[in-house]
């Protein structure tokens, strides 16, 4: 049976050319950031991956079929779509039975990502374990993804809201390689340090696309994780989006706000503290993050092309 999948022409060209492609998530479209601004921002993440020399693939679930690489009709109907459903492993494909229309999380991304055949994967924070998890179990199907899908997701650390050393700890038993990017220390989304050392370090994208690879060749499953911190002079302090993050958190648990809901009101309620300075800081790293998935595109296409 014909998988549910359509690319667009862009896309399916440069991966039949074996050129660099970078899949972009579509959840901080519709969950992450309100009307223009997500479509304008979805835009300038792509023009980045572009003027890195890769090709953007931005996912969506969209009329009953997975979509990779949104034209500009696409991307605006998304953008200002309601009830849009938020997509992880678990009902991916319900929705695409349903007709429903839907953003991809990072897990859900990485599997479409993969049916598609594109390794790299550019994104804002990945989601990981929730404080509170050992009472909540709340912990994200993003690590078990990363664990299981051979994909390399390029973020800014896990997001701030999260229980970092647990985030960490479960990834490391899951076997997933986390990879600082051009640092010793794991960043915390909007700040380029979480006071933790990473597992790895890499100072270029050859040597993250050379792991991809060698990975590929041991035949060991899943992807990697690279942290790449956020732009210095994008920074929040810790002494502005500590307390930010503190209220929020205390506002969720006394509103009942749990499972999927959790992140885009602690998101937005955070946006809303500090007076949209993590809005901008949210858009600088993913471009950030942008820029530095085509480069290991165009590394994984040059390298793989030379074996």
């Amino acid at each position: 049976m014909t998988l549910p999948l359509i690319l667009s022409p862009e896309v399916a060209a440069a991966l039949a050319d074996r050129r660099p492609v970078v899949a972009l998530e579509s959840t901080i479209i519709t969950h992450g950031m309100p009307w223009p601004q997500n479509v304008e921002t979805a835009r300038a993440v792509e023009a980045a991956v572009r003027d890195g020399g890769a090709v953007p693939a931005t996912i969506a679930i969209m009329g009953g079929a997975i979509r990779v690489g949104l034209d500009d009709a696409a991307l605006d109907a998304l953008g200002q779509a309601q009830a849009v459903r938020k997509l992880s492993r678990a009902d991916l494909a319900h929705c695409l039975v349903t007709g429903e229309m839907g953003a991809t999380t990072v897990a859900a991304t990485m599997i479409c990502a993969h049916l598609a055949g594109i390794g790299v994967f550019a994104t804002g924070g990945i989601g990981g374990v929730h404080r509170g998890a050992e009472t909540s179990f709340d912990i994200s199907a993003d690590l078990h993804e990363l664990a299981a899908t051979p994909v390399t997701v390029v973020a800014a650390g896990a997001k701030a809201i999260l229980d970092l050393p647990k985030t960490l700890e479960v990834l490391e038993t899951l076997g997933v390689p986390v990879i600082a990017y051009g640092q010793d220390d794991f960043p915390a989304f909007w700040s380029r340090s979480s006071g933790m050392r990473a597992p790895m370090r890499a100072d270029d994208a050859a040597t993250i696309a050379a792991a991809h690879l060698m990975r590929g060749r041991l035949g060991l499953p899943g992807g990697q994780l690279v942290a790449n911190p956020i732009p210095a002079e994008a920074e929040v302090p810790m002494e502005i989006i500590g307390p930010a993050i503190e209220t929020a958190l205390a506002e969720a648990e006394a509103q009942q706000i749990a499972a999927k809901e959790v992140t885009p009101f602690l998101l937005g309620r955070i946006v809303e503290l500090t007076g949209g300075r993590s809005l901008q800081s949210n858009t600088a790293l993913v471009l950030n993050n942008a820029r530095l998935g085509a480069a290991i595109a165009a590394e994984l296409a040059r390298q793989a092309a030379d074996r």
